[in-house]
């Protein structure tokens, strides 16, 4: 379960099953809190169907570094990496 002194998490199911599954709370909670957090069997939109700028502020909202000088495709690989 997060801290109290921790931003909330939007999905906190999901949040503890990627903790369980061995990841960093850092990433767990970023991927709790997208959007489409709550989404299952592929109903998120894929990245390949959303646009550059849609690309670039979830990059931004994830922290990724040199996301300005990124191609979509870049973006999409390092949303992926995230």
């Amino acid at each position: 379960m997060p801290q109290k002194n921790m931003a909330s998490i939007k999905n906190e199911a999901q949040y503890e099953a990627l903790r369980k599954k061995g990841m960093n709370k850092e990433k767990a909670a970023r991927i709790a809190n997208t959007p489409d957090s709550g989404k299952k069997g592929g109903k998120s939109e894929e990245y390949e169907k959303r646009t550059k700028k849609s690309l670039y502020e979830l990059a931004r909202k994830l922290n990724i570094k040199g996301r300005s000088s990124m191609t979509k495709k870049e973006l999409i690989k390092a949303l992926r990496d995230s």
